[in-house]
């Protein structure tokens, strides 16, 4: 990858000129973008609305270098917010980002982000690509990323459209990414939570599904646009876990969802040959799947399960009081990633 002789060169060394050449011949060109980065602003062509979203990730709370390479980095930090475009039932069209590093930071590193974020926009979101953003220093790595999506002539599916007697439906993977990040907190860190990378090949040998999925998910971005076009009625991002972000759904749109154990065991307990307890599924986060509501007599689109359904309030489970989250008839509490009151170890 060094080919024009940066090995080594950090980016203290090189200034900002150097180092924005550098990033920028790693990018591909955006499909809409009728004037890319390296101006002030770049040029969009939209069909009809957009839909934007912004996102921030930080070293130490968000991600530990011990673990991410820059590809690795790169690539999630697309993934993480095309998933947000896709839940509007948009299409991912442009990323801007901004970029902060320490003065020592490896030109080679931010160059291996540059190609992480470009591979994962031509795998993920084809069209859709970096158009600019911003390059600064900072104590640690630190990014924030914008994606825009265009709706072609749809209206946005927001979190607050489902009705009673929707079928609750999940798409991508379920409780995988947890499992990830567990597996490196038990096999990876120090007791005190210090990030090594001495066990992470090791856990790619071992458990390479959860491990894919924490460090470089794949959400599935088309079925943004699929499950918009076959009628859904309300969709998110499940980022901090189906059991905070449907909760979301159901507070939001005034219902209760009544998720089934049964449904989400026979879609998610296996996934790419790993076996993913309940739990997980409910209660881990940084999956970036789609949770959807359909209408009951709509056809699922392909690659979305049934897991629950939609119901009127008020609920009253058998232990009593309102709910607006069941599993299997009683109450459900949310749990997952709040990253103000979840503190993981080394923080």
């Amino acid at each position: 990858m060094e080919r024009d002789g940066t090995s080594g060169i950090s980016v203290g060394e090189l200034g900002e000129r150097g180092v924005l050449a550098r990033v920028l011949a790693e990018l591909g060109p955006a499909e809409r973008a009728s004037l890319g980065p390296g101006d002030d602003c770049a040029v969009l062509a939209v069909d009809g609305e957009l839909v934007v979203t912004s996102d921030t990730m930080i070293e130490g709370p968000d991600f530990r270098l011990a673990w991410h390479d820059g590809f690795a980095l790169g690539w999630k930090l697309a993934a993480t917010n095309l998933s947000d475009v896709a839940a509007m039932g948009a299409r991912p069209t442009a990323l801007t980002v901004a970029l902060a590093v320490p003065h020592e930071t490896p030109v080679s590193f931010l160059a291996q982000i540059a190609e992480g974020l470009d591979a994962a926009c031509r795998a993920l979101a084809p069209g859709c690509g970096v158009v600019g953003g911003d390059l600064g220093r900072a104590p640690v790595v630190s990014a924030a990323v914008t994606a825009l999506g265009e709706l072609g002539g749809r209206d946005a599916v927001t979190r607050s459209g489902a009705r009673a007697g929707d079928v609750i439906a999940y798409a991508g993977e379920l409780g995988l990414a947890g499992l990830g990040l567990s597996l490196l907190f038990a096999e990876s860190a120090d007791p005190d939570g210090t990030a090594h990378a001495r066990g992470v090949p090791a856990l790619w040998e071992r458990h390479p599904e959860a491990l894919a999925a924490q460090l470089a998910p794949a959400p599935p971005i088309p079925l943004g646009t699929a499950a918009a076009r076959a009628g859904a009625r309300a969709m998110m991002d499940v980022s901090d876990s189906l059991s905070i972000d449907a909760e979301r759904m159901a507070r939001a749109s005034g219902i209760a969802i009544a998720l089934e154990s049964a449904l989400l065991e026979t879609a998610f307990g296996s996934q790419d040959g790993a076996e993913v307890p309940l739990a997980a599924m409910l209660t881990g986060g940084e999956d970036h799947g789609l949770l959807a509501a359909f209408p009951p007599e709509i056809e699922l689109p392909v690659g979305f399960h049934r897991i629950g359904e939609a119901l009127a309030l008020p609920v009253p489970p058998p232990a009593g009081g309102a709910a607006t989250l069941l599993l299997d008839g009683a109450r459900l509490e949310p749990r997952g990633w709040d990253p103000f009151t979840v503190r993981l170890p080394g923080a």
